[in-house]
């Protein structure tokens, strides 16, 4: 079967690569950040709005949409893209990851997941094969492979048996994959074990997959084993491929990704963050909750030029929050999403430019030398 995507690297800087990629609802430049919208929402957002950032990717969630409204109303509706109004790509999450931070209403076995729907209480069992057929009812861009996201910490022999089970789950999917439209990514596992990293990159590599991703870091494992992990995971990735970093994070976490030559990138972080009251600046996080800001006629980031930074201080955003405003959330995160929109151009510039680790070392240090280290970032 031929790819239904095309993956073009269009310029390097060490493992960094600046690329595109050209789905069948459009192109997008990589590295690329997804925002999430499990529900086929990106909460707070308007599709339009996403797309005004610069969006043309996001990310919906199998499992959650499977329950709620369902993959069949969807599939009539015509596909995700349609139903939500959105004006590019969706990636789909096939519901791996919901075994684990579902864990205490589903069970792993080895034909697939049994869920107990935290809906109604009805049952949704998840195998290789159907999680690829709710994909596809879904129309997503791209699908990902059923697979077990094994949670930290875990011994070695657990660790060991969930690979084998995402690999056998991997043959499956591959199995099950009926429309040509439709990529089909494979997810390597093998928690913070360099061995079982490297024996997971071999079997999911070796498999026709359109593109291949890392899971199962930045589920609580220390910081400098997941940067390990991805790291040596990356090396072993095809390099004509797209290659998707699973959950990952934190700006200081993306920014070191792209230099092991990751291309998509997902996390709640700046949508959930920025419910909560906190932003991501060019001078790192705040949260706008603080008494320091109540009387704070600054916009959230003086280097920015979003929306809410053009027209909001400091002062009006936590008013906002504090009075339980619902604009609070909806300007907190489009400025969240916008900062990542941002980093994600510079970085494409500074790989096109062949200057990426200078720009990332200053960023990084600029990031760091926020005053309110209480919320600064994470590196």
């Amino acid at each position: 079967m031929n790819s239904p995507i095309r993956f073009e690297i269009r310029a390097t800087d060490g493992a960094a690569r600046c690329g595109t990629l050209i789905t069948s609802h459009g192109s997008l430049t990589t590295p690329a950040f997804m925002p999430v919208g499990t529900r086929a929402t990106v909460k707070a957002m308007s599709p339009d709005e996403l797309g005004a950032m610069g969006y043309r990717l996001i990310l919906a969630n199998a499992y959650h949409l499977a329950l709620r409204p369902g993959a069949e109303l969807i599939e009539k509706m015509g596909g995700l893209a349609q139903f939500m109004g959105f004006k590019g790509a969706v990636l789909t999450d096939s519901g791996g990851f919901q075994a684990m931070s579902l864990a205490r209403i589903s069970s792993i076995g080895l034909d697939g997941i049994n869920f107990r729907s935290h809906v109604d209480g009805s049952t949704l069992m998840l195998t290789p094969e159907t999680a690829v057929q709710i994909q596809e009812k879904l129309g997503a861009d791209i699908m990902m492979a059923l697979d077990e996201c094994t949670p930290y910490p875990v011994d070695y022999h657990r660790a060991e048996s969930s690979l084998e089970l995402t690999a056998r789950w991997a043959q499956r999917c591959i199995a099950a994959r009926r429309n040509p439209t439709q990529a089909l990514f494979g997810i390597v596992q093998g928690s913070i074990f360099s061995d079982l990293r490297c024996r997971s990159a071999r079997q999911i590599t070796a498999l026709p997959f359109d593109g291949f991703a890392v899971g199962g870091l930045s589920v609580g494992e220390p910081k400098s084993a997941m940067l390990e992990m991805a790291a040596l995971s990356a090396s072993m990735l095809p390099a004509d491929r797209p290659r998707y970093l699973m959950g990952v994070g934190t700006p200081a976490d993306i920014l070191a990704a792209i230099a092991m030559g990751f291309d998509l990138f997902d996390c709640v972080m700046p949508t959930r963050n920025g419910r909560n009251g906190c932003a991501f600046t060019s001078e790192g996080r705040i949260s706008i909750k603080q008494a320091i800001y109540a009387r704070d006629p600054r916009p959230l980031d003086p280097r920015c030029d979003c929306r809410p930074c053009q027209h909001f201080s400091r002062a009006y955003l936590r008013h906002l929050y504090m009075a339980g405003e619902i604009l609070a959330a909806r300007a907190l995160t489009e400025h969240n999403l916008f900062f990542y929109s941002r980093l994600m151009q510079e970085a494409q510039a500074a790989i096109a430019s062949q200057t990426y680790q200078a720009f990332a070392t200053y960023l990084l240090n600029r990031l760091n030398q926020s005053n309110d280290r209480a919320d600064g970032f994470e590196t």
